[in-house]
């Protein structure tokens, strides 16, 4: 995989991705703030050799290169899931791309349902722990340990100084932000009332089928990393009907200039 990885860092230095500073991955429903950026280079992920290719019709699939409030940034307009048949590895490859062109921090936003019934859709939350429910990691192959830290310590996965930073912008623009426990599962189909009832009794506060691959392989490279969920539906089992997922990514797209703001905010801090 060493090889890989160079060969495709080089591919996009050529293209003119020069040192960025920070990486973002945006989920489901969550492109726009590719709008609030001064794009330098674009290029489609299927022009870009090793890299996997988004099958989610909802994922646009390019990886973009700018300035954001000042900074150099890597924006990932859409990702990869274990659900499309990609492994784990293939999953937060390009997390290890953007690593090896030289950012410092990750941010990842998703789109997620709320297991604590106090939380309502439309509003956000910052991820302060997870639960990876996708029954692997990232870091289980061989020779890992020259990439990075095979036992990567995940005692605090979320960097706290970011996240009091992303908690002080809320407060100061007005913005419903909770904190909580993200579990991560394979997906693609949406959770049985029973297992909504199991997320909330280990402690999940919402769920979603992304996330925690891309922050273990952070926390194993050395990277700070921050996330914040998007809550698009509510997940109560005694009161469970039918998911739209078209609805899920109308609100997830109507709770989007808040996780805009917020990212705007804090690269202008770090």
């Amino acid at each position: 995989m060493k090889n890989y990885i160079e060969e495709t860092a080089n591919y996009l230095k050529e293209k003119g991705f020069d040192l960025p500073e920070v990486g973002i991955i945006l989920g489901t429903g969550l492109g726009q703030l590719i709008n609030h950026l001064e794009i330098i280079k674009e290029v489609s992920y299927n022009h870009i050799p090793y890299f996997p290719t988004a099958t989610v019709e909802f994922h646009k699939g390019k990886l973009i290169f700018g300035k954001l409030e000042g900074k150099k940034v890597i924006v990932m307009q859409g990702r990869f899931h274990i659900y499309e048949g990609y492994t784990l590895q293939d999953v937060t490859y390009p997390v290890r791309i953007m690593n090896q062109l030289g950012i410092k921090a990750l941010l990842v936003s998703n789109a997620a349902g709320a297991i604590n019934l106090n939380f309502k859709k439309g509003e956000l939350m910052l991820i302060e722990d997870h639960i990876n429910l996708q029954g692997s990691s990232p870091l289980a192959f061989k020779g890992v340990g020259s990439l990075g830290v095979r036992f990567a310590d995940m005692s605090q996965p979320y960097d706290a100084q970011i996240n009091a930073t992303i908690e002080t912008i809320a407060k100061n623009h007005n913005i419903t932000l909770h904190k909580g426990v993200y579990a991560s599962v394979v997906g693609p189909q949406l959770e049985t009332r029973a297992e909504y009832r199991m997320l909330k009794i280990i402690g999940a506060d919402a769920v979603g089928m992304s996330t925690v691959p891309e922050i273990i392989v952070a926390n194993h490279l050395g990277l700070k990393a921050a996330a914040v969920s998007v809550l698009t539906d509510e997940c109560d089992p005694e009161h469970l009907e039918p998911v739209n997922i078209d609805e899920i990514i109308a609100m997830a797209q109507k709770a989007e200039p808040d996780m805009i703001t917020i990212f705007k905010e804090l690269i202008k801090q770090l």
